[in-house]
């Protein structure tokens, strides 16, 4: 009797999801519905004030940049050293949305930015992401990168970044405090916009206005991109009060402002984290600047908007103050 062999029909299926945001399959494939596409660089188009280029931060692990540069500069340029948003695990850049903020914005901050593209969850949980933007910070102020050398001010080297890149500005930013980086390089001025923190605690306001989903998606993408993190959701990384959390006297910057959107659900952790550093006794000069009508990271979206142009040109005076 001949034998028959039978085969198991393996059907991808879906091991994890956020909706609309990210779907994660069983053979590995990954789904980011709301990942803006790609654009080139603008390195030598005649029509645009601002000329970019891709280049090579480490090939092990992988990490670039997106550079950008006011076209003629005639006096040495602050710094902008830019971590993107998308929760850790989306967006980039290279996308055209982040591409499109920052012609704009370096036409009008008169600013060399630096756009780090490290490494995104799930493939590459947390911490993978702080260390890249710690690696990128270090290359920076290691003085390799001609367009850095020739136009830029190295003792005016700010960090910025939106969402999940404001809270990559403070984790940054507390290292900063207690390592140095190369040529005694120094952050000068840190921009947290709309940042992502959190805890298993409300804050503020957030017991009467945080609505259950936002509640769950938060907890959600944490998960999702740290699930091995010490403490969970009070983690040191998301809640700058969280277990074994350093001081915030101890952050490495003189200069902070941080963003807030009235609408944005996690509006109220902006206002928080601004209070928590101005008691922290950290020495440094703080603000906070808020806008009352709009929702979570409108300036990205919209920078050609009357409330998006606001803010940019605060963001550019910060630069140069």
């Amino acid at each position: 009797m001949a034998s028959t062999t039978t085969t198991t029909d393996i059907t991808k299926h879906i091991i994890s999801e956020i909706p609309t945001y990210i779907t994660v399959y069983s053979d590995g494939t990954i789904e980011r519905p709301r990942q803006a596409p790609p654009v080139p660089p603008n390195l030598n188009d005649p029509t645009s004030p601002v000329s970019s280029k891709d280049i090579t931060i480490s090939q092990n692990p992988t990490i670039s940049a997106r550079l950008y540069l006011p076209k003629n500069p005639t006096t040495k340029l602050p710094i902008l050293v830019f971590f993107h948003g998308g929760g850790f695990f989306f967006e980039s850049a290279f996308s055209k949305l982040y591409h499109h903020h920052f012609n704009i914005f370096v036409s009008q901050a008169n600013a060399i930015v630096v756009s780090v593209e490290y490494r995104l969850a799930p493939e590459h949980p947390l911490p993978a992401g702080y260390h890249d933007c710690w690696s990128s910070l270090q290359w920076v102020a290691s003085k390799q990168e001609p367009w850095l050398i020739n136009h830029g001010d190295f003792n005016r080297v700010f960090i910025g970044g939106d969402s999940a890149g404001g809270n990559i500005v403070h984790n940054i930013a507390m290292r900063a405090g207690s390592e140095a980086l190369p040529n005694d390089v120094k952050v000068l001025g840190a921009i947290l916009q709309h940042p992502y923190f959190y805890s298993s605690y409300p804050v503020g306001l957030e017991g009467v206005k945080l609505k259950s989903s936002d509640h769950d998606l938060y907890c959600s993408v944490w998960n999702l991109v740290y699930p091995s993190a010490p403490g969970g959701i009070d983690n040191l990384h998301l809640n700058p009060l969280g277990l074994e959390a350093p001081s915030l006297e101890g952050l490495g910057c003189d200069r902070m402002i941080v963003c807030v959107a009235g609408k944005d659900g996690i509006r109220e952790r902006g206002v928080w984290y601004y209070e928590i550093v101005k008691k922290s006794g950290w020495k440094g000069k703080l603000e906070l600047f808020e806008e009352e009508d709009e929702d979570h990271v409108y300036h990205i979206f919209f920078p050609e908007s009357e409330n998006g142009q606001k803010l940019i040109k605060r963001l550019a005076s910060f630069l140069h103050e």
